[in-house]
């Protein structure tokens, strides 16, 4: 009798321990913090967005996926405008090695970008990230938890997959966090240029 309710015990703990372990893996990673420079020399924290929910887009001027997203259809700021009221904020960083801060700004004045990119040359934050393309999107809830990590869409440079219908992940997971529900879709695969770190 005692080493069957030991057994019993001995299964329980383990259940235990087990649903332990993997709600632990499931739970969202904490955003790793930063302060970097916008081109126009400003610092921006993450610490200062507290209690909003931010989102990070990897972005390379010389990237085309990245410039399409700017150049040839309005995407981005669809999205900061649908969302501007709704307590979000949009960052881009550029974590390319070679390039110049000023050639951000450039690119901001040429196609109107209102929100910052964010200088990374030294590549810290990107790989603080673990940021493989640009672009490469990361959703923060208002905790700071990383919510959803992954592609802006289903359509680089426009190019819906044949027999899927277009699907835009960052709206979606903003429409769900804007309406107090969890992200459905945590991750996808991004796609895009990669990210181009110094060494």
């Amino acid at each position: 009798m005692r080493k069957i309710i030991a057994t019993i015990l001995a299964a329980v703990v383990l259940t235990a321990v087990g649903t332990a372990l993997a709600e632990e893996k499931d739970k969202p990673a904490k955003a790793p913090a930063f302060t970097l420079k916008n081109y126009d020399g400003k610092e921006t924290s993450l610490s200062g967005y507290k209690g909003k929910i931010v989102v990070l887009e990897w972005f390379n001027y010389e990237c085309p996926f990245a410039r399409y997203n700017y150049e040839k259809t309005t995407v981005i700021k669809d999205l900061i405008n649908k969302y501007k009221d709704k307590n979000v904020v949009f960052l881009a960083i550029n974590s390319t090695g070679h390039q110049k801060t000023a050639k951000n700004r450039e690119f901001a004045e040429q196609f109107k970008v209102e929100h910052p990119i964010l200088d990374d040359s030294s590549g810290t934050v990107g790989r603080a990230y673990g940021a493989k393309t640009t672009p490469h999107i990361f959703v923060i809830d208002a905790r700071g938890d990383i919510v959803y990590n992954g592609a802006l869409d289903n359509a680089p440079l426009g190019n819906v997959p044949k027999d899927e219908k277009l699907v835009n992940y960052t709206d979606k997971a903003l429409s769900e966090l804007t309406a107090g529900k969890k992200v459905a879709v945590a991750a996808t695969e991004p796609y895009g240029c990669s990210v181009k770190y110094g060494k």
